[in-house]
């Protein structure tokens, strides 16, 4: 009698033993098919990586640019970027420009919405890989401002800088005369680190 019951006892706790493991395995094992593969992780890494580097490019554009008197309300009128269809770039913006200026000016961001006019800003960052649709609003920005792109053939589409991948890297090239075209004028500092530059119409 006393060996039936150690055998039901042994098998009985062989049997939670056995649960216990399964359930410990069970919990690794969900979160594994719940994160996402290591290609997806290293796209996504790469993307934000991209993003943070468009948007301290487009910081540093400002540096670098001349804008004419009549840009500014008053002498202590903001740098303002204004972004199009990137939402996503706009916090990173908003991280890069923190605490930043200048040529004395404070550095504001804010989005934009298509066909909302007299919006003064002085860089636009259409985003968006349409060529029609970023053609159709790069030609309704008018005033004195940088526009920037980062959509094939950008430049032909009327962006003044467009950016593009070069080796998973983020380029940019620039069009001297669509930047003359609404009324700025480039630095030939960011001339010489552009990966192109066009000087006419093509």
């Amino acid at each position: 009698m006393h060996r039936q019951l150690n055998s039901f006892a042994n098998r009985d706790l062989r049997r939670r033993m056995a649960m216990c493991v399964l359930a410990c395995l069970a919990v690794p094992l969900g979160l594994a098919m719940l994160a996402p593969p290591a290609a997806a992780q290293s796209a996504i890494a790469n993307t934000q990586l991209q993003r943070r580097v468009k948007a301290a490019f487009l910081v540093k554009f400002l540096g670098y640019v001349d804008f004419p008197a009549g840009a500014f309300v008053d002498h202590a009128a903001p740098l303002t970027i204004g972004v199009i269809d990137a939402d996503d770039l706009v916090d990173e913006l908003e991280r890069a420009v923190a605490g930043r200026s200048i040529n004395g000016r404070h550095i504001a961001v804010r989005r934009v919405r298509e066909g909302e006019g007299g919006v003064p800003v002085h860089l636009l960052f259409v985003g968006g890989r349409d060529p029609v649709q970023v053609g159709h609003v790069v030609r309704q920005a008018t005033g004195a401002m940088l526009v920037v792109t980062e959509c094939e053939n950008g430049l032909r589409q009327g962006s003044a800088i467009n950016f593009r991948l070069v080796d998973e890297r983020v380029r940019f090239d620039v069009a001297l005369e669509a930047a003359e075209r609404n009324g700025v004028k480039l630095s030939s500092r960011l001339l010489t680190v552009a990966s192109r530059v066009q000087k006419g119409a093509q």
